[in-house]
């Protein structure tokens, strides 16, 4: 910039000298010593001279000068006008070069803040800035469960990566397509990557639906067992579209349907072979309040869990371990119910942008509360609704974390401008595996295959492991 305001100031100093110079000249012609008046006067007389004579008699009948009235030659009248330009063609050439650059600088400024579409993630970007999906954090920071001994998982970045690369082309062979109303692939790359990574000696699910989720595992676990623990058995679905049912799995579905809370899980443990809990991995889709599901397994014996709908505050049909975590004591956590706070303003902007983001509005319920679902613990599919006090509820927070040896939350796999997703908001969530602008490494992933569609499924499942106190 500093280059283009020297380049103008030499225009400008060019411009004035010239002029200065053509002024000087003038002056010396018509002030100078008498030889160049003469010389100029010399040769006007001999211009004149042609005509003076022939014209002389004419004068007095003429009407007037005819160079005043008669219109002159186009080609005439142009070299004229060229001839007037050719001293200020300086300043011509500063006009144009300041108008063109101006408007290059003010189209390349701008480009991001016009037509800004709430539902495409490359415009949100441009509207937000380059750090603009991550800059409320802190208003809208992520609530971090915190565990006995801060203990955290084995795994690095490089590892999830490396794994990415491996579960695309497996899941480009899932048998049910299109698995709307169930995972997408954020959490079916999770599921396969804890199962595969833990090499459990026996897998539990709760909730099954078409059977997608029976399939990751077997991906991760060619010979493992199974437990399956669905209402429906998925086998019904088979008859309208797609589903999945395994070989090597035992239903607890129909009519031989039992709640999780209610088998007696030492007997199906020693039928299955199985001597130590601390093996098994549960995994939870069922939407039922997840410290119920928490208390039941740590009863069992049971150590590693992983929730599929880690739900964020004032969202979700059940009592999340999000829920549970939003604590005013904890980073990210807490929130404010005045409606002219920054954290109103945030939510209210990003409303405009992101699906599932909430304001304040649908944040606070009665009496300001904003913890759970606007002060409600929900279970059962948002069929029981049960109000929780602030006290209750901190209380709740303080058991998770005498029992919580780790808490992992999966990354979305990429950021929303590679994967086009428009429901999470990146501001509630951690960094994803694939960061924005990483274009190059999202395509030799091979995720640029598959359709945008599956990614917007992510709702921050979580891996954690339990212990007694």
């Amino acid at each position: 910039m500093l280059s283009f305001y020297k380049l103008a100031v030499f225009f400008f100093v060019f411009y004035h000298n010239k002029k200065k110079d053509m002024s000087n000249n003038t002056t010396w012609s018509s002030h100078s010593p008498k030889t160049p008046t003469k010389m100029l006067e010399r040769a006007l007389s001999v211009r004149r001279s042609a005509f003076a004579d022939s014209d002389a008699g004419d004068s007095e009948t003429s009407a007037g000068d005819e160079s005043k009235t008669k219109r002159q030659h186009f080609s005439l009248l142009f070299t004229n006008y060229v001839s007037r330009l050719t001293h200020s063609w300086p300043c011509l050439v500063l006009c144009l070069f300041i108008v063109v650059s101006l408007t290059a600088s003010l189209t390349f400024h701008s480009r991001g803040l016009v037509c800004v579409s709430p539902r495409d993630p490359v415009s949100r970007l441009g509207f937000l800035g380059s750090d603009g999906l991550e800059s409320d954090f802190g208003y809208l920071g992520v609530p971090w469960c915190r565990s006995k001994h801060g203990k955290t998982v084995e795994w690095t970045s490089k590892d999830l990566l490396k794994g990415l690369e491996e579960f695309v082309p497996i899941y480009e062979t899932r048998p049910i397509k299109n698995n709307m109303y169930g995972m997408g692939f954020d959490h079916s790359f999770g599921l396969w990557f804890i199962a595969r990574w833990l090499k459990p000696d026996l897998m539990i699910e709760s909730g099954a639906f078409k059977g997608h989720s029976t399939w990751v595992l077997r991906q991760a676990m060619p010979d493992i067992h199974i437990i399956s623990i669905t209402p429906r058995h998925p086998e019904k679905y088979l008859k309208k579209g797609p589903a999945y049912v395994d070989g090597n799995c035992t239903y607890f579905a129909g009519k031989d349907f039992v709640d999780f809370g209610s088998i007696e899980w030492g007997s199906v443990m020693k039928k299955h072979g199985i001597n130590d809990h601390r093996r098994v991995l549960i995994f939870f889709d069922d939407h039922q309040n997840e410290l119920k599901r928490i208390r039941q397994a740590l009863k069992a014996g049971f150590r590693h869990l992983v929730f599929e709908d880690n739900y964020d505050t004032g969202t979700g049909d059940h009592y999340s371990l999000r829920h549970i975590c939003d604590q005013f004591y904890i980073r990210g956590g807490g929130h404010s119910c005045f409606r002219d706070s920054d954290e109103a303003r945030v939510r209210e902007k990003r409303k405009h942008f992101w699906e599932k983001a909430v304001d304040i509005e649908e944040l606070c319920g009665p009496g300001e509360a904003w913890w759970g679902v606007r002060g409600q613990m929900r279970d059962n599919f948002n069929h029981s609704n049960t109000p929780i006090s602030y006290a209750e509820h901190f209380q709740n927070s303080r058991l998770i974390e005498s029992i919580l040896d780790l808490y992992w939350e999966l990354p979305p796999v990429a950021g929303p401008s590679l994967t086009h997703q428009t429901r999470y908001d990146p501001s509630r969530a951690p960094t994803p595996i694939v960061e924005d602008g990483r274009y190059g490494l999202f395509q030799r992933l091979g995720l640029g295959r598959l359709e945008s569609s599956v990614f917007n499924g992510y709702t921050q499942m979580v891996y954690i492991q339990i212990s007694e106190q």
